[in-house]
């Protein structure tokens, strides 16, 4: 239940609305059970001969030989007197036709107030989940690609939107459930009372191993559920990577291997929710049929009260047990409760698993603002291995880069270049070291500032699913025509855009899928240079792309790179000739220094190797 408990801390902020709802659902309650009792006076009006009426409350009072019979009989013969002397007067039609209109009115009252309970009550129901959905996302943001390299995406996706969507089914559990249902049974349970304590008691037999049945199904579906939770996540991550990846899928010809690896999930999660469902529907009709041996057990009794000993008038009789039958369909319901809670517990501990995360990068307390880059920037000594391997992706990295200056680094895969650069706008911190940024800690500079400073063009182009002029403007508010313009041009990509159908409104695809590689590439340089950084860092930007689309990009790269400092992640070695430094990585140590003639003149060098291998012919 503690998962349960933090769940509800989110209906705080909906407190109004949730009130609101719960004094609706007392009086939905309260003018179902009086919908009831018009049903008394109705059939004595009916039934009774002349003169008959109205009926005596000594026919109450006989039934009862308790001292808390004899006070929820005197609290019925007020009542019952009151009510009598205002509908039995006048001719029995016109005590007929007030009958009549008192049984519409409450029907009608019972309605309007069980449809405000319903709408409040979603109100609450609707807004916490947004909230908990919105503070998921928001969270996300704030982990570190630490775990993202962990974690499946289908997995976070399935977490945010399957997930969540459990925990709200819970919500209504509680609040319709919890409250109107046991409002119901305990307003009958009092109208009972009032007829015949002795009957209303033997009729709550049923209660006992009712609980006793729930508990037992819940602790089941507990269980169950998150594993259903777990094969939903599964489905969702073969979904995302089959759609994203489904050019490979189509060239390997793997579409049935896909299928089937589809199918094999979409079974194993169809006979566990058919296993849930076994569980889940017993509770009701074990609860239904436990209340019809009672309620058969309490006809006989009852028509014996009737019939025999006469202590009870039929009118009465039938009302009761309109009253106790009234009360079954609230018991089923709350049979239902303790498992959705169950269910809604497992989704929730996924949900907040996410939420639990420490975001390991973060602000320190009192954060450094800086808003330029004026000399400097320095590696001390940087290491860094990943969470899961003491293995060093980095050793004792010592590099000074200058304002304006720019730098490449090149090495085989896996020597540790991008990490390198992921580096310095806190991707990732280094497990030993420090880097610095004019002489300060990047970890004491504000994440927001220190990101503001960087501008990266990487070799998968992260576009978004909106127009060329939103990915090309991301980030920015207000950005004006002629700058958007200007820096697609100087991107080479303003002439290509021009082509599209909508031109700049053009919608180019998720993942700019809409476009070529060469022109995806052109559009995130456009967008680093209307954010306009002090510090570039490109990660092999021109590795995937043909003879015409890298010279193109390579300006645009130049142009991006002229009076700013500029890291180059180089896989191609032509593109980074007159870089001002060069440094070679090799098991995530600087293994070779200097310009590009200085490091072919090594002999056996690495950065010569590297280049004869690629320009042998």
């Amino acid at each position: 239940m503690t998962t349960y408990k933090r769940v509800l801390t989110y209906i705080k902020p909906y407190r109004k609305h949730l009130s609101a709802s719960v004094i609706f659902s007392i009086l939905y309650a309260l003018l179902n059970t009086i919908s009831v009792y018009m049903l008394i006076p109705l059939l004595n009006t009916l039934f009774q001969e002349k003169g008959a009426l109205p009926v005596e409350s000594k026919t109450i009072s006989q039934t009862v030989d308790s001292p808390i019979g004899n006070w929820f009989s005197n609290l019925g013969t007020e009542i019952s007197n009151a009510f009598k002397n205002f509908v039995f007067s006048g001719t029995e039609k016109e005590i007929l036709l007030r009958i009549c209109i008192l049984i519409l009115l409450a029907f009608f009252l019972k309605n309007i107030f069980g449809y405000l309970q319903a709408y409040f009550l979603a109100y609450v129901e609707q807004g916490m989940i947004r909230d908990l959905r919105n503070q998921s996302y928001v969270h996300l943001h704030k982990l570190p690609m630490s775990y993202f390299k962990n974690e499946k995406t289908g997995n976070l996706i399935s977490r945010i939107t399957n997930d969540v969507n459990v925990v709200q089914s819970s919500v209504s559990a509680v609040f319709l459930n919890m409250i109107r249902e046991p409002l119901t049974i305990l307003f009958f349970i009092g109208l009972a009372l009032s007829i015949s304590w002795r009957l209303t008691l033997f009729s709550l037999l049923v209660l006992p191993p009712t609980i006793g049945i729930i508990s037992w199904i819940g602790l089941i579906l507990r269980k169950q559920s998150g594993q259903l939770q777990e094969k939903m996540a599964n489905i969702t991550t073969t979904l995302h990577e089959t759609i994203t990846g489904v050019k490979i899928v189509k060239a390997f010809g793997m579409e049935n291997y896909e299928n089937n690896k589809f199918k094999t999930q979409t079974q194993s999660f169809f006979k566990l929710v058919l296993k849930m469902a076994r569980v889940r529907n017993m509770a009701s009709p074990l609860t239904e049929f436990l209340s019809v041996v009672v309620g058969a057990a309490m006809i006989y009794y009852g028509g014996e009260l009737v019939l025999v000993n006469k202590t009870l008038n039929a009118s009465e009789f039938i009302v009761f047990l309109l009253a106790i039958f009234q009360m079954m369909p609230p018991i089923k319901e709350l049979s239902g409760v303790n498992n959705r809670i169950q269910e809604s517990s497992a989704a929730a501990e996924r949900v907040f698993e996410i939420l639990d995360t420490e975001p390991r990068i973060r602000n320190i307390e009192s954060p450094v603002s800086v808003t330029d880059f004026k000399d400097m920037i320095e590696f001390q000594n940087v290491s860094f291995h990943y969470d899961d391997s003491e293995e060093l992706v980095l050793d004792k990295i010592n590099l000074q880069v200058k304002k304006g200056k720019v730098l490449a680094i090149v090495g085989s895969s896996g020597a540790g270049k991008t990490t390198l650069a992921d580096l310095l706008p806190r991707f990732f911190d280094p497990t030993d070291g420090n880097i610095l940024l004019d002489g300060l800690d990047i970890r004491s500079i504000r994440i927001e500032d220190l990101r503001k400073l960087m501008g990266i063009v990487t070799q998968e182009t992260v576009l978004f699913n909106e127009s060329a002029r939103n990915n090309i403007a991301y980030g920015l508010v207000d950005c004006s025509e002629e700058r958007l313009v200007a820096a697609a041009k100087a991107a080479n990509a303003h002439n290509f855009i021009l082509e599209l159908p909508n031109g700049y409104n053009t919608i180019i695809g998720e993942k700019g899928t809409k476009l070529s590689g060469g022109q995806r590439q052109r559009i995130s340089i456009a967008r680093a240079l209307l954010k306009n950084p002090p510090i570039m860092i490109f990660d092999e930007a021109t590795s995937s792309l043909d003879n015409e689309s890298e010279v193109l990009v390579q300006e645009a790269i130049e142009r991006l790179m002229h009076d700013r400092t500029t890291f180059v992640i180089a896989h191609r070695l032509s593109t980074i000739r007159n870089a001002d430094r060069i440094i070679v990585l090799d098991r995530g140590k600087i293994v070779q220094d200097g310009k590009h003639e200085q490091l072919l003149s090594q002999e056996n060098g690495i950065y010569k190797k590297l280049y004869e291998l690629q320009f042998r012919d």
